[in-house]
């Protein structure tokens, strides 16, 4: 291992752009495909690795939401999250905040308490064996209805000690945060915190309108930012956070290679950029590789690389006095490196 892998790797670090639903390995299809005696398109695990490879956002999708018929039972939301959080803690992954998506689920006829229960069980599980903090973003499916996602968040009430916030998420273009403004604002009124994927295909002007009409705390991917000065210089100024996800960007063709993509310019005009790993089953590595392949495409110091890292810790929904502790120990590391 070279010494940048070595010391991106070690860095204390928050991932807060991350679907449960994404970390779904090939193996552990064809595990629980059997476990359910399901039968699957693909013959092998090697064929369906091969189908990752995507043209847009809505190809993506297609595979991902055909993956999730496997995810059956609270065992199996268990395991899927379990094996994440051994791969985020090999990573110095310190604190998550975790989407996922139950629209996909219920409308399959999974019970909602089968899968918040296997997703938080094992969150509590990762922060007593590998202490790792948590919180839980319920994520509305924005191709689907207001009011299905208004079901969707009464369901959620009786749970809500295990949910932070609700963000929106799947296929972006002609789905804009305008639509779910009074799902937002209920979320809200129920002291939810709420954040939103906007400006990854989709235009500027929606992570204007996820900032205004839904008031979210941070913007979940918001690439295209770049492409509105005042925007930026609102983001800027108000100190929005942006979770950016390199490698699936690449990989759904928002930037043709990682070389193009924009994080170094934000990050160098005074954005809160953070790196992240967004699906990282499909797209090609955990949130340590994402690091890894910015440093190399974009040339980023060891001193920006401990700026992402400070980025993900003071963009997270921990306490302030959380957020102190860990910001002391990346200066503490760095200094020690």
């Amino acid at each position: 291992m070279s010494s940048i892998e070595s010391f991106i790797r070690a860095i204390p670090k928050a991932e807060l752009h991350l679907h449960i639903e994404g970390t779904l390995e090939p193996e552990m299809v064809f595990e629980l495909a059997r476990k359910h005696r399901l039968s699957l398109r693909y013959p092998s695990v090697e064929v369906l690795r091969e189908a990752y490879r995507f043209a847009n956002l809505q190809s993506f999708l297609d595979v991902y939401y055909a993956g999730a018929e496997v995810l059956r039972d609270e065992s199996d939301f268990h395991a899927l999250t379990s094996a994440y959080l051994r791969r985020a803690h090999a990573d110095g992954v310190v604190h998550v905040e975790i989407f996922f998506d139950p629209q996909t689920h219920t409308a399959r006829g999974v019970p909602f308490d089968a899968l918040i229960g296997g997703i938080a069980s094992a969150l509590a599980e990762g922060e007593q064996t590998l202490g790792i903090t948590h919180r839980l973003i319920l994520c509305f499916l924005r191709h689907l209805s207001a009011e299905d996602a208004m079901k969707t968040l009464e369901q959620a009430l009786p749970h809500a000690d295990a949910i932070t916030a609700f963000g929106l998420d799947s296929s972006e273009v002609g789905h804009p945060p305008a639509k779910f403004a009074s799902v937002f604002a209920r979320a809200r009124s129920e002291g939810f915190l709420t954040v939103a994927h906007a400006g990854e295909e989709g235009p500027p002007h929606y992570i204007s309108e996820a900032l205004d009409l839904l008031q979210v705390r941070r913007i979940d991917h918001g690439v295209r930012c770049e492409e509105d000065p005042a925007l930026i210089a609102r983001l800027v100024r108000e100190r929005v956070p942006l979770t950016m996800c390199p490698l699936s960007n690449v990989m759904l063709r928002v930037f043709d290679r990682i070389e193009n993509h924009n994080l170094k310019r934000l990050l160098d005009r005074g954005l809160c950029v953070t790196v992240n790993s967004d699906d990282p089953a499909y797209f090609g590595g955990y949130v340590a590789a994402n690091y890894l392949a910015v440093h190399h495409a974009l040339g980023l110091s060891r001193a920006d690389i401990a700026q992402l890292a400070s980025n993900s810790i003071e963009a997270s929904f921990l306490p302030a006095a959380d957020k102190d502790a860990w910001l002391q120990k990346i200066r503490e590391f760095v200094a020690n490196w």
